[in-house]
């Protein structure tokens, strides 16, 4: 009998006339002294209050043992804590993204999604361990197959990328590979019956430009489900007839239920399949390729074996057909019984698939002239191109999970196996600079993101904000580049993985705050979105001190109000100039010797951001009752224009520069050294030919225009002119096509920093610093001041300029281009960098950052 059953058969029992009620009610309440207290010739009574004594003495033993058993393990994991590298410890603050504003609906509402950017087309959903899709096909060149999966340049696609996106639960995207067009359909629907986050369909068009070829008309697509978990999959059918039975595949996870995969078209498909079991799915596309060239080998048949691993929790299956080709592949949650199946995969396939993707386009265009109002502005190539950076910019957008390496920091008692300490498990969602090339987060870019998707959705982007301000650790300190995962590691060679908790990255994220606050204070949001952010700023607003607090300590010059970025190596031989990766401007020239003399002007503009950002946040939230640290001196202090001027301003150029110890007889020359008796090694290694001084480093270029771009000049100083003339001449920044990064009368202009690092911040032109700078044209041409109508006929050809050169390199190459030749125009870099060169989009709206 169960103790239940005890419990309700010594109810039911009448108590001896012997025992009095008063003395069981005292025996109750005391008892370890019952038993002497019982009179009574009933053993069997005396048994029972016996069992229920011990019971009871029982009950409160095994509470005190649960007490002591929770406060030991508490005082262990205080004592863990404090063993705890601070570096890898998390800010003790409530989590962001455990705001109410982020849970239910909203959550749900991104639970599916094209979260996988550095894949040509890949599905997940906003968990750690995910049931991830993909696709893959064979691609042709010089007679040779080749499979085509991660977003890798040496594919060497014609183009591709996302010409519509919505950033929820509709995208449509175009890959041209060789002669051979795809066109992939991603749309999200929520029934009733539908498990959490709901269904999601994938429609795979192809065609061909005229092939002649038979191996050319046929067409070997692979999609895959892969469960993270390592839980097995099960296989629709040991045969597969699409045309008999649809499903290929099943299961079920807790938080989606029961769901089915079914494949849906009026084509004469060809479907095998194979089943694999691994932890990883970074190395998929070398397992398909395996498995296709061992059964070409053995039974010269290019097809999957038809073989299911025991327990496979990944599915490969081949979708084989002649081209032109559609096909519709459908996923259901929530499939169990009454669940409308069949109802729902019909809703999602075919005609009605095509009408929803239909209206969603529709949608899309509609709230595209919403937000940027672009059509009585611009042409309609140049609209195409707005619409490629918005929807690329949305549909790159991934969710990562892992733990960042982070450097053992110097000075410290940290004792390691390894060479680096791990951050704490953490996810990220996030938009990405380029999908082939940087499909990761990287902080300073992700700033430039959000002035683009803030404007489209606005919860989509404090949840990205929220993501990245969770990461900040107890120092005040977020890891520059997150490298999350085992996908996101295979893409990023061993000597940039590690992070290094002394080095910062310019605070950009204050840059979508800022206008936040301001468009609250404009009335821009209605009252449910404006209390929405004001709840997000009052609990992000610690996090930020400490963030804000981090960058005014650590990266703290000798002099008052000045900074420096950490970071650069002092030791180097064979760098022309020492990098200074921190600041995000990588090769730009700074000191010839790096040394705590240094006082960056960059980092000392992107500081009165920052200060002046906290303390319109602080002003915004707290009202009356603001927090002890005044930003607005701080701000004040940085922003006075006499201090600035005496720090780094030089009268002779009209320019503003970097200070610091300082040569500009600096050059790289071949070495030659002897390996062994019969080798000689020949290598460029930096020659100073002169011993540096403090001074100012005569650079001109986009940091000599921080305080241009942050708006310290007055509108009436002659020094504003001076920085016009700068912008304008043709001889140090101007170009057809937009400034470039660094002057042509500089002498480290277009130079080599190593024998392998081409010049990267030494000329090129870089769209977010161009946006920058038109921002503070803009307000400078509107601003009273006799160089207002300067500024403002700058502004519009630079502009146009701009506008001009990426459009039509988008339409000659098929991309937008991380970087532009300032001589031709043309697009350098790495290709479909849809990150913050997609602010073309904001340059043809003429929507700008305010201070």
């Amino acid at each position: 009998m169960t103790g239940d059953g005890r419990r309700s058969a010594r109810s039911r029992t009448k108590p001896s006339s012997d025992v009095n009620e008063d003395d069981d009610a005292f025996n109750k309440a005391k008892p370890i002294s019952k038993l002497r207290r019982v009179k009574t010739k009933d053993h069997g009574t005396a048994l029972r209050i016996l069992n229920a004594d011990l019971k009871i003495i029982l009950g409160f033993g095994i509470v005190a043992a649960l007490i002591i058993f929770f406060l030991v393990n508490h005082l262990i994991s205080i004592a863990e804590e404090a063993r705890r590298p601070r570096v890898v410890t998390p800010f003790p603050a409530p989590r962001i993204m455990d705001l109410p504003q982020f849970q239910g609906e909203h959550k749900e509402s991104l639970y599916w999604g094209t979260y996988r950017p550095h894949v040509y087309f890949g599905i997940r959903a906003r968990t750690p361990l995910s049931l991830v899709a993909g696709l893959m096909w064979l691609g042709v060149k010089d007679r040779r197959y080749f499979i085509r999966h991660i977003c890798q340049d040496s594919d060497d696609l014609s183009t591709y990328g996302w010409t519509s996106h919505n950033g929820r639960d509709f995208g449509h995207q175009v890959l041209v590979d060789q002669d051979m067009t795809l066109a992939t359909s991603f749309l999200k629907y929520k029934e009733d019956d539908s498990g959490y986050g709901g269904d999601w369909a994938v429609r795979i068009n192809v065609q061909n430009q005229g092939w002649n070829e038979e191996m050319q008309k046929n067409v070997h697509l692979f999609f895959y489900l892969a469960e993270e978990d390592g839980n097995a999959l099960s296989l629709g059918g040991d045969i597969l007839d699409i045309h008999e039975n649809s499903l290929l595949a099943s299961g079920s996870r807790t938080d989606i239920g029961e769901w089915q995969l079914h494949v849906k078209s009026k084509a004469d498909l060809e479907v095998h399949y194979s089943g694999l079991r691994t932890p990883h799915i970074h190395n998929l596309s070398d397992l398909v390729q395996e498995n296709l060239a061992s059964q070409l080998i053995r039974f010269n048949r290019l097809q999957l074996p038809d073989i299911y691993q025991s327990s496979s929790n990944i599915l490969v299956f081949q979708i084989s057909g002649r081209i032109p080709l559609e096909t519709d592949i459908v996923f259901v949650s929530g499939a169990g019984e009454n669940s409308r199946v069949e109802e729902r995969i019909s809703n999602l396939a075919g005609v009605s698939l095509t009408n929803q993707l239909n209206k969603k386009q529709r949608e899309f265009d509609v709230k595209f002239e919403s937000c940027f109002q672009l059509a009585d502005k611009l042409d309609s190539n140049s609209i195409h191109v707005g619409k490629a950076a918005i929807g690329n910019m949305l549909g790159g957008i991934g969710y990562f999970y892992g733990q960042s390496k982070i450097s053992i920091p110097k000075n410290s008692n940290v004792k390691s196996h390894d060479d680096f300490l791990l951050y704490w498990p953490a996810e990220l969602y996030t938009a990405v600079p380029s999908r082939p090339f940087f499909p990761r987060g990287f902080l300073w870019d992700e700033g430039f993101h959000q002035l683009l998707i803030w404007r489209w959705d606005l919860h989509i982007s404090l949840d990205i904000v929220g993501h990245w301000l969770d990461l900040i650790n107890i120092d005040g300190w977020i890891p520059r580049e997150q490298i999350l995962g085992a996908e996101a590691l295979s893409k990023v060679p061993a000597e940039f993985v590690l992070q290094h908790s002394s080095n910062g990255n310019p605070p950009t994220l204050f840059l979508v705050l800022r206008d936040l606050v301001n468009g609250i204070k404009k009335n821009k949001f209605t009252a449910s979105e404006s209390s929405e952010i004001i709840s997000f700023l009052q609990q992000a607003f610690v996090r930020l001190e400490a963030w804000f607090q981090w960058f005014n300590t650590t990266q703290l010059g000798k002099d008052v109000g000045s900074y420096y970025w950490h970071g650069r190596d002092n030791l180097t031989i064979r760098e022309l100039n020492p990098k200074t990766l921190s600041s995000g401007l990588d090769d730009y020239p700074r000191a010839s010797h790096p040394t705590e003399d240094e006082r960056h002007l960059d980092l000392r503009c992107w500081m009165l951001l920052a200060a002046d950002c906290m303390n319109s946040v602080a002003e915004l939230i707290w009202k009356e009752n603001k927090p002890g640290k005044d930003y607005a001196s701080t701000s004040n202090l940085l922003s006075d224009f006499d201090t600035l001027n005496q720090m780094h301003f030089d009268h002779a150029s009209g320019a503003y520069f970097d200070f610091g110890n300082h040569t500009e007889k600096v050059r790289l020359s071949w070495k030659e050294n002897m390996i062994g008796n019969n080798y000689v090694n020949r290598e460029l290694v930096r020659e100073v030919l002169e011993r540096p001084e403090l001074k100012l480093v005569p650079h001109v270029g986009y940091v000599s225009l921080f305080p241009f771009m942050t708006r310290i000049i007055p509108s009436e100083s002659w020094i504003l002119e001076k920085q016009l003339d700068l912008i304008s001449n043709r001889s140090i920044l101007w170009t057809n096509y937009g400034l470039r990064s660094l002057a042509k009368t500089s002498s480290m202009y277009m130079k080599r920093n190593t024998e392998h690092d081409a010049p990267y911040w030494r000329g090129p032109i870089w769209m977010n610093m161009n946006y920058m700078i038109l921002s503070s044209l803009r307000h400078y041409s509107l601003e009273n001041g006799p160089y207002r109508d300067k500024a403002r006929a700058i502004y519009e050809e630079l502009r146009d300029n701009l506008i001009r050169n990426v459009v039509q390199n988008y339409h000659q190459t098929g991309f937008l281009w991380e970087q532009y030749d300032q001589k031709q125009g043309k697009g350098k870099g790495a290709r479909v960098f849809t990150g913050w060169t997609s602010l073309v989009l904001l340059i043809m709206a003429e929507a700008y950052n305010e201070m």
